[in-house]
């Protein structure tokens, strides 16, 4: 019996010396494992912002590609309009020259706007232009030969004669454009005028006019609706 005690009192004194707080050891692992933890919650959360970028940026990808589709089938209608994708620019090529120092579109030039740029105006109206379609910049250019503030004025000038070539009456309706569509370019088309830069290999190719289309970047945001009222568009003071 009083051995038994002694044993069973010696089960009590080893239990006793046990720590009771956790090793050092113990708890870094456990920290390791919540470190672990952690980090791959971290690393998940930005892998998935990523690829939540890269499909945006995709998706607008297709949209560009969607849009410029859309503007290519409408160049092609009109033999000697094409689309460069690449600078996303409609180049007239001969079909919009000006004579030497001359701002002034010729007639058939200015019923050639009439009729294609209704065709931009569809396209902006699309799903594709709403989303991604920011302007159309009606860019004049000049020849290298004279000064250069006289030909950024030129070219200024060339890039105006189009918008009054759109907005000055015609003498039959038909070639006429609607106010509706005059309130269009107003809203969608600006000018720039670029002196002799971007010259051609020769003086009268360089003479001429590109419609540019400026395009919206992912999540940019669009530019405020105009407030401006219907109609009222004024007379051209080009002369």
């Amino acid at each position: 019996m009083l051995a038994k005690l002694v044993k069973v009192g010696g089960r009590s004194r080893d239990a006793a010396e046990k720590p009771f707080w956790i090793s050092y050891a113990d708890l870094m692992t456990a920290l390791m494992v919540l470190f672990l933890v952690a980090m791959s919650v971290a690393l998940l959360a930005v892998t998935k912002k990523i690829s939540e970028q890269d499909r945006r940026k995709q998706r607008h990808e297709e949209a560009i590609r969607d849009l410029l589709d859309k503007f290519a089938e409408a160049t092609a209608k009109f033999p000697g309009i094409e689309l460069d994708r690449d600078r996303k620019v409609i180049d007239f090529h001969e079909r919009a020259l000006f004579e030497k120092k001359d701002f002034h579109l010729r007639a058939d030039q200015a019923q050639l706007l009439r009729e294609f740029v209704p065709e931009v105006l569809t396209i902006a109206e699309s799903d594709e232009g709403k989303q991604i379609l920011k302007r159309v910049v009606v860019e004049g250019f000049a020849s290298p030969t004279g000064t250069y503030l006289y030909n950024l004025n030129l070219s200024l000038q060339r890039s105006q004669s189009v918008l009054c070539a759109l907005f000055t009456p015609t003498s039959t309706a038909e070639d006429s454009l609607t106010d509706v569509q005059l309130g269009q370019i107003r809203d969608l088309f600006v000018v720039g005028g670029y002196s002799f830069n971007n010259a051609r290999k020769s003086d009268a190719e360089s003479q001429r006019v590109e419609l540019r289309l400026e395009l919206y970047g992912v999540e940019e945001d669009h530019l405020p609706a105009t407030t401006m009222p219907p109609g009222n568009f004024g007379d051209c003071q080009l002369r």
